[in-house]
């Protein structure tokens, strides 16, 4: 029943966190670029509506994540949450009102059926609820260097490899912060009676917002959401595995067969995910061009209408012109049969 419980609300938290990612991705397009690592850009995307909805979007997916880890294990909640790139492919599709092509498709296929088979087989248990702040202490060296080299990386990269080496610190921060977020929902059961053990929350405080900024940078660096989601959503489940599995001794099955098959589970799950990012923004420049090119004839037929303007235009000056000659004809003949003595309309 909690099993049940924590895939429902990861599922619904995958689908979340695709919706933020759509949202901040279309918000941050439109800022102006920062240097690495610099908060200004959350103050310029402070003023953007957009960016706020996606902040919303952000904090219902984040209390999804606590409830599913409160109820299932870690490494069931985070490869659960790596939907979320399949769900930003399909929420982007529905809004350019487009069908993914074949490829999306198989990438989307991948992606689920990896997963599933890897969670039909591991069958991940829970482990402790409670970890010491000296044990973690390798863990936050690592993080620290981590963060250390991908930004001195970003720094010295091309802007292709600079949305990349954001992504892979974000989501290292973001396996962290699944982790922390994981200890925060059991040590919050025990009030603030012992402070020093409550580390957990005073960290995710600091971790969190690094990665977000992270995030925010790295979409804003690669211009489409694909392809910095995708390393983002990968090493996050990876990263997350990984620390179920050292610090919370969360339990997998063991077998040769087991572990032959979780492994080739995971690869077809990245294969997916990397074969969705890369896809996307070919898809995309496609769909830009055919937007291009309809954008293009309402503004050819509206400059072939306005030839045919001045055409009428020149036509209806040149038939006033022949009005204008007729009226001095007539009149000049009026006056010369007033000069002859001839009434006007009168025969002669």
């Amino acid at each position: 029943m909690f099993l049940m419980a924590a895939v429902a609300a990861a599922l619904a938290g995958a689908m979340t966190y695709g919706l933020s990612a759509v949202l901040e991705q279309r918000s941050v397009s439109q800022v102006a670029e920062r240097g690495v690592f610099s908060p200004r850009l959350l103050v310029d995307l402070a003023h953007r509506p957009v960016w706020l909805a996606s902040i919303v979007a952000t904090i219902a997916g984040a209390t999804l994540q606590a409830m599913a880890l409160h109820f299932g294990p870690l490494a069931l909640v985070q490869p659960i949450l790596a939907c979320d790139l399949l769900f930003a492919v399909l929420i982007n599709a529905a809004v350019l009102r487009t069908a993914p092509d074949g490829v999306l498709f198989a990438g989307a296929v991948c992606c689920a059926a990896g997963l599933g088979v890897f969670l039909a087989f591991a069958q991940p248990t829970g482990g402790t609820e409670a970890v010491s702040l000296p044990a973690v202490i390798p863990l936050a060296a690592g993080l620290a260097a981590v963060l250390a080299g991908c930004l001195a990386w970003a720094r010295k990269s091309s802007r292709t490899t600079r949305a990349l080496a954001l992504a892979l610190a974000c989501g290292v921060c973001y396996g962290v912060n699944a982790f922390l977020l994981k200890l925060v929902t059991f040590s919050l059961g025990q009030g603030f009676s012992e402070p020093l053990q409550q580390w957990p929350l005073y960290v995710l405080v600091i971790v969190g917002p690094v990665g977000f900024l992270l995030n925010q940078q790295a979409f804003q660096t690669g211009r489409l959401v694909s392809p910095a989601l995708a390393v983002i959503t990968t090493t996050t489940a990876l990263v997350s595995i990984g620390i179920g599995y050292l610090w919370l001794d969360e339990s997998f099955a063991s077998g040769p067969v087991d572990v032959l098959i979780e492994v080739a589970s995971l690869i077809v799950m990245t294969a997916g995910i990397v074969l969705l990012a890369h896809r996307a923004p070919v898809v995309a420049r496609r769909r830009a061009a055919t937007a291009g090119a309809a954008a293009s004839h309402p503004a050819k037929a509206a400059h072939e209408a306005g030839q045919q303007d001045n055409r009428i235009g020149e036509q209806h000056d040149a038939g006033r012109s022949d009005d204008v000659e007729q009226v001095m004809v007539r009149g000049s003949q009026y006056v010369d049969r007033r000069g002859s003595g001839v009434e006007p309309g009168c025969r002669s």
